[in-house]
């Protein structure tokens, strides 16, 4: 596996890290190829994990102030932006 930028999509990259998190709770993987799994399932995480950050930065909200509709940048919680979804 040498620098693979094979890029996929999300839910590909799901599913693989479903199918090795499986083989090791299985648990009759050699303890080398357990290492291989833990690592391949680390990165596909992480990547999973980016897109997810990417996605949510073009995800706006829009909410109403005042009897007007406005857009706001998705993020932040209930506490940050003292909004209350009804």
């Amino acid at each position: 596996m040498a620098n693979e930028t094979v890029e996929i999509s999300f839910e590909e990259a799901m599913a693989q890290l479903e199918t090795i998190v499986e083989q090791l709770e299985d648990g009759d993987v050699p303890l080398e190829k357990a290492i291989d799994l833990f690592q391949q399932g680390m990165k596909l995480s992480q990547m999973c994990s980016q897109k997810l950050e990417q996605v949510e930065q073009k995800i706006e909200m829009i909410v109403e102030e005042g009897g007007e509709l406005k857009r706001k940048p998705f993020g932040g919680t209930l506490e940050e932006t003292g909004e209350l979804g009804e």
